[in-house]
């Protein structure tokens, strides 16, 4: 595994730490996971959150296979479709790393108010189009590592660690948002942004990008919205 590749690992666990930080110890309630995969963080987050049920949805059925034997009520599923819960169901709604890959972001967004209890929280975390690290790509002109151009290979930056390997699972990311897309997204779909929160800066493993984070949030190559339906 090259040195880019640990960072990269590395970082989107600091990422994940991130996100139960965020989210309110002993909450309790109903969880839905969007994009659970095999169930590992959902059941981190279940945990964190006290939830009294813990439900996932999955594109691939064997991953929701493997949540349900972590005790997740996983289902299978494209999100593009809708979320097959029913109106205001859950009192938490977490998503990590899949609105990326979602070509319908307003009925994503829509769906996810749609089963949030009044008042409940919905946590989502992506790569952020702003960082450096995609910044300096375009720079040199280079396709930025996480802003996709084929469904079926990595292509365009002689940087990217991932060039000429398929993407993992078949799936493309689409649709890359910068924080401030997202949180003016989230409103217009009757989600308010209650706090953002920014992780890791590429090429630096995560103790020394917490440092270039404090400084300069914005260009980091992660960010977490916790948004509250209003």
């Amino acid at each position: 595994m090259s040195y880019l590749e640990r960072v990269f690992r590395m970082t989107e666990e600091d990422n994940r730490r991130a996100i139960l930080d965020m989210l309110p110890a002993g909450r309790g309630g109903a969880l839905l996971d969007v994009g659970c995969n095999a169930g590992e963080l959902t059941t981190r987050v279940a945990r964190r959150l006290g939830a009294r049920r813990v439900v996932g949805i999955e594109l691939l059925e064997e991953y929701a296979q493997a949540a349900r034997q972590r005790g997740v009520e996983a289902v299978a599923g494209d999100v593009d479709g809708g979320l097959p819960f029913d109106d205001e169901e859950f009192d938490v709604v977490h998503s990590n790393q899949v609105i990326e890959h979602v070509r319908r972001t307003d009925r994503f967004l829509c769906e996810i108010r749609r089963v949030l209890t009044p008042g409940g929280l919905a946590c989502l975390s992506t790569n952020n189009l702003a960082s450096w690290h995609n910044v300096v790509s375009l720079g040199l002109g280079y396709q930025p590592t996480p802003m996709h151009v084929s469904d079926e290979v990595v292509v365009g930056n002689p940087l990217d660690p991932w060039r000429g390997r398929s993407h993992e699972e078949g799936r493309a990311h689409v649709r890359l948002f910068t924080a401030r897309a997202l949180s003016e997204l989230a409103e217009h779909h009757g989600l308010c942004t209650e706090l953002l929160v920014f992780r890791g800066y590429y090429p630096l493993p995560p103790r020394l990008a917490q440092a270039a984070v404090r400084l300069d949030p914005r260009h980091a190559a992660f960010f977490i919205a916790l948004l509250r339906r209003v």
